[in-house]
């Protein structure tokens, strides 16, 4: 793996501007930026680690005429609002004390310090803005390169430190790593699983659902339950049934959706689904939709009229959960029934509850045919109104 980095990004005006208003001695870009570039993945967020302060940047900024943002300032993190996106400056740090949930940091001057106290070694890369070296403390290209996610140092003291980073691990181990996984990870996630009860239920459900989002998340879902981390955030939870969700939606070109494979893991049960969304604090839109996917009974049936009654978003969850082909939805516009209570009643029927009792036999025939056009659902109401008694 080379030893310095390059990439478009790297040459961008405003970042260049940037480097030069901070000054590129104090200055290196750092984690996901630095990791994905040598991965040859696109970058989506540019970070910096600085030697200044939290004033020092800001003021240098905007010197510079350079709009900055102190979204973390209290950690020394400011954000740069640049034409091209944010860039996240932070000073550099080392703990003072954790205690699994929370950090108190003081700055410092040590890039390696710095570095040290970071989550995994893929993540403590550091690059210089001018000359694209490299620097690597702790062994990170090897690990990018052998598909390895390793904590730094002594694993169960940096769970210790955040207990977040136990549900981290596996998110980067389900994007970056292989199998086998890093055994002292592994048994240290284990280990210390039961931590994870202490976090905020939402802190959990964001880092569950990121997991979820990935690619093909399965495998790594399925070592959190034999390692019984799942049990810990998750006990409802089957893994099996989420490893065929990945299957059906791989194979029928449908993008991958973390609410869908919750639903996946999930028994099916309304109540239960429910329950598990407010666990994670997941929205209300996010809820119904676990709860409609989990009122699933057999079959899914027509995916059409499934679409029709539920909506496409969950009827694509019911059907691909259950393996069924959902390919009769793509390109296909929800109809409106061309009929209105209005027309029943011009045709003799008294504007009431009976009016909405015809309209809806004629629905659910006209459902049941396809969705025939305007002149077929005119001798719909027909057939229902003849068989009405007189």
């Amino acid at each position: 793996m080379t030893d310095t980095l390059d990439a478009p990004w790297m040459h961008r005006k405003d970042i260049a501007g940037l480097v030069a208003a901070l000054g590129h001695d104090n200055v290196r870009y750092v984690g996901g930026a630095v990791r994905d570039t040598l991965l040859g993945l696109p970058v989506k967020d540019i970070d910096m680690a600085t030697v200044l302060h939290p004033q020092a940047v800001i003021e240098r900024l905007t010197a510079a005429g350079i709009r900055s943002v102190p979204t973390g300032i209290e950690h020394g993190t400011v954000t740069a609002v640049l034409p091209g996106g944010p860039v996240e400056i932070t000073t550099l740090r080392h703990d003072v004390s954790t205690d699994g949930r929370r950090a108190t940091v003081a700055f410092a001057q040590d890039w390696r310090e710095d570095a040290a106290r970071r989550d995994f070694t893929i993540n403590a890369l550091y690059a210089d803005p001018l000359t694209g070296e490299i620097f690597d403390w702790f062994g990170g290209r090897e690990d990018l390169e052998d598909r390895r996610v390793r904590f730094i140092g002594d694993a169960r003291q940096r769970i210790r430190e955040d207990h977040l980073r136990i549900l981290r691990y596996f998110r980067f181990q389900a994007r970056f790593g292989g199998f086998p996984a890093d055994e002292e990870a592994e048994n240290a996630c284990a280990e210390l699983a039961a931590t994870l009860k202490g976090l905020s239920r939402e802190r959990v459900g964001m880092e569950t659902m990121n997991l979820l989002g990935l690619p093909d998340p399965a495998p790594t879902v399925r070592r959190m339950a034999e390692l019984g981390v799942l049990a810990v955030i998750l006990p409802e939870a089957d893994p099996e049934s989420l490893a065929a969700l990945v299957a059906a939606e791989t194979a029928q070109g449908h993008a991958p959706d973390p609410v869908r494979r919750l639903a996946a893991l999930l028994p099916a049960q309304p109540p239960l689904a429910e329950q598990v969304a407010a666990r994670f604090r997941l929205s209300a839109a996010h809820k119904k939709r676990l709860s409609l996917a989990a009122a699933r009974d057999g079959a899914p049936g027509d995916a059409r009229a499934l679409a029709y009654r539920l909506g496409r978003e969950s009827a694509l969850d019911r059907l691909l959960i259950a393996g069924a082909d959902a390919a009769a939805l793509n390109g296909w516009d929800i109809p409106q029934l061309p009929l209105k209570g209005g027309q029943i009643v011009a045709r003799g029927t008294a504007a009431g509850p009976e009016v909405a009792r015809i309209l809806q036999e004629v629905k659910d025939a006209w459902i049941e045919e396809g969705f025939p056009d305007e002149m077929r659902v005119e001798a719909l109401l027909d057939a229902v109104l003849a068989a009405r008694p007189a």
